[in-house]
């Protein structure tokens, strides 16, 4: 009687052309690069416009516009380099790219809403006169750029890169409310210290948008399991497929954006290769069913050997059987 040593099943890497669909690739490119071209005229007009009129709100949102010049531009990038094939060095591809992009944008971010709280601490407690109509027109321009991208980018938030692109225009739409609802008013009441507590409001939102990208960019990166996994599930599922007695040292964890790979150990007692092979594809079939999981690697071994070291998850055949 044949036990194979270890199985491997190949899923497959999907592309960047998968993920979004075919032709899409080029369809998400060119509206993050239109979006790049528009955020840096905002940047621009904010950072000339809110130094000229005083305005600390419109000179930290310009401020934080001026991050989703790079963070467009990474992310441009990002989607990009998903289409490359896998090489002899980058086994995996480049699929990894946009989770860097998210990761390296959240951290950039949580840094520049800092400087932004601070700035707009020390300008409420020293307020200066604000032009009211400037700051307004600035505002409704901010809005229209920003609530463009999101709504340019939102169908493809399922990517973590995209998704904290989205996220990060849809804060700076709701604080480009707030700068004309600030506008207002200091034209009407002429009270001054509105704006940079507004600025301070704006600085806080965007580390409070940021903090959910980063930790789930950086538990990616750390090759965590996926979160909507429980690692105890996936070995029950196997488990529950006869003969498969035990199953140890698994791992789970996520290449790209709704990738997931899976190896382990399966102890099976011994039988013929076409056996274990269909025994391997039934295995294959639950957890791409069940967890989305399409990409193996299953080492069979005899029951009865002693086991590695390594996460355990066995089913006692005493416990079983009684």
């Amino acid at each position: 009687m044949a036990t194979p040593v270890g199985h491997h099943h190949h899923g497959g890497y999907p592309h960047a052309q998968e993920f979004f669909g075919s032709g899409a690739v080029g369809h998400w490119t060119r509206r993050l690069k239109w979006a790049l071209v528009a955020n840096f005229g905002l940047v621009v007009a904010e950072l000339v416009g809110g130094i000229a009129i005083h305005s600390m709100a419109v000179v930290s949102d310009g401020v934080h516009n001026l991050t989703d010049v790079p963070t467009l531009a990474i992310s441009w990038l990002a989607v990009r380099w998903a289409t490359r094939p896998p090489t002899s060095e980058k086994t995996y591809g480049y699929h990894r790219a946009g989770i860097l992009a998210a990761f390296t944008n959240a951290l950039v971010l949580v840094f520049v809403g800092s400087y932004v709280v601070w700035a707009s601490y020390l300008r409420l407690r020293h307020p200066v006169e604000v032009h009211s109509g400037p700051m307004l027109a600035l505002g409704a321009l901010a809005l229209m750029v920003n609530g463009g991208t999101t709504l340019a980018l939102v169908r493809g938030r399922r990517d973590l890169n995209l998704r904290a692109i989205v996220i990060h225009n849809l804060g700076d739409s709701l604080s480009n409310v707030a700068i004309l609802a600030g506008a207002l008013i200091i034209h009407f009441t002429g009270i001054f210290w509105i704006d940079p507590l507004i600025g301070l409001a704006i600085g806080a939102m965007v580390i409070w948008t940021t903090i959910g990208i980063l930790r789930d960019s950086s538990h990616i990166l750390l090759e965590g399991s996926p979160k909507q996994m429980r690692l105890e599930e996936i070995a029950e599922a196997i488990l529950d497929l006869p003969p498969v007695q035990e199953i140890h040292d698994i791992h789970v964890w996520t290449l790209g954006t709704d990738q997931h790979i899976l190896s382990c150990h399966v102890r099976i007692p011994d039988m013929h290769m076409e056996e274990s092979e269909k025994l391997l594809q039934r295995i294959n079939e639950r957890l791409a069913e069940r967890f989305e999981i399409r990409h193996t690697t299953i080492q069979f071994e005899r029951s009865g050997l002693i086991g590695q070291e390594g996460l355990y998850m066995p089913r006692p055949l005493d416990s079983a059987s009684s």
